[in-house]
């Protein structure tokens, strides 16, 4: 069983101001949304506000402005997503000692494992999946039915994969998002990634692809989405059935893609956008921001240039056909 900390604990580890009971335990680290009995969660991001103020936590970590719109249960610190990044070590080290003290991995009668295969407590390799060489599974991986995983892919705990998934070499699945938060000093504090990736079937994931698990819940790639190779899917991404993606796309975290899409070559995904379904994106196209209607979408590149200048002229670019029109109009009048 996991193990748990009262509030109190908690509190003084965080050097927070504690509003609540302060015997009250603590067994998980979740997000606003997710969150149950229990659980501690945090907030920073204005976007999350209304997560806020529905969530089931048992605990939030909040700034001093933010507690005093909160009528729940808080830890009131100066920095809440750094402290955020402090404690969610503790439930890190919880579900380390977890997956040492597990049984021996179960593999399928009919399923085949290739030398050097290295498979981690409690796992399951499922009915005719066949595993290449030298790829390392980590404790606790889940994989399904009639799944080929070629040579030295690298699995981490916890992931679980469909059937009939195909994942091609030298692709890592499950490795550690990019979660930092900026101490003091100027420094980073590492966020502990607790979540999972959760894969559904039918998929296939090029060589060379890294998929992160979520910081705090999943990063979950659905049935029939198609990756080609060395594409970064980030924490907490969640990508639609039957999305396909070309060579070099790069998804951040907690982005939100929706089903039957094409993204071309190096598309790029800013973080905390939401795509809609059946968006097709052409190649080096940066989103940023978010798309709720269906059709085909393209960015345009300017030379390097310092940010400020380069969003004038960005604003400026999308102007072009208008002002063109118009300079069409005085000479025609001339």
């Amino acid at each position: 069983m996991q193990e748990s900390y009262t509030a109190e604990e908690i509190a003084e580890f965080l050097g927070a101001d504690i509003r609540g009971d302060k015997d009250a335990q603590i067994y998980g680290l979740n997000t606003l949304n997710n969150a149950g009995e229990g659980e501690l969660s945090f907030f920073s991001n204005p976007l999350y506000k209304k997560e806020l103020d529905g969530t089931k936590a048992s605990f939030v970590i909040l700034s001093v402005e933010d507690s005093s719109d909160y009528a729940g249960s808080c830890f009131i610190v100066e920095n809440p997503y750094l402290a955020y990044a402090k404690i969610s070590h503790w439930f890190c080290s919880d579900k380390t000692k977890r997956l040492a003290n597990g049984g021996p991995p179960k593999i399928e009668e009919n399923a085949f494992i290739s030398s050097g295969v290295v498979i981690g407590n409690d796992s399951i390799v499922g009915d005719f999946s066949k595993i290449g060489s030298n790829v390392s599974i980590g404790s606790n991986v889940k994989i399904g039915k009639h799944t080929r995983i070629f040579p030295n892919v690298s699995i981490y705990d916890d992931v679980v994969i469909g059937d009939n998934v195909i994942i091609h070499s030298n692709s890592v699945i499950g490795s550690d998002g990019f979660g930092m938060a900026r101490r003091e000093d100027g420094s980073w504090e590492k966020i502990a990634q607790l979540g999972i990736v959760n894969i559904g079937n039918d998929v296939e994931i090029g060589a060379c692809c890294t998929i992160d698990r979520g910081a705090l819940g999943n990063t979950t790639i659905n049935n029939g989405v198609k990756l080609d190779n060395h594409i970064q899917i980030a924490h907490n991404v969640v990508i639609g059935e039957n999305t396909v993606m070309a060579a070099y796309c790069g998804i951040a975290g907690s982005s939100v893609i929706g089903k039957n899409c094409v993204f071309g070559g190096d598309v790029c995904v800013v973080g905390h956008v939401e795509v809609c379904d059946s968006v097709m994106i052409t190649a080096r196209t940066l989103v940023t921001k978010s798309i709720s209607k269906p059709g085909s979408y393209s960015s345009g590149t300017t030379p390097l240039m310092d940010t400020k200048s380069w969003r004038k002229n960005a604003v400026r670019f999308t102007q072009l056909d208008t002002i063109a029109k118009k300079l069409n109009k005085i000479k025609n009048i001339d």
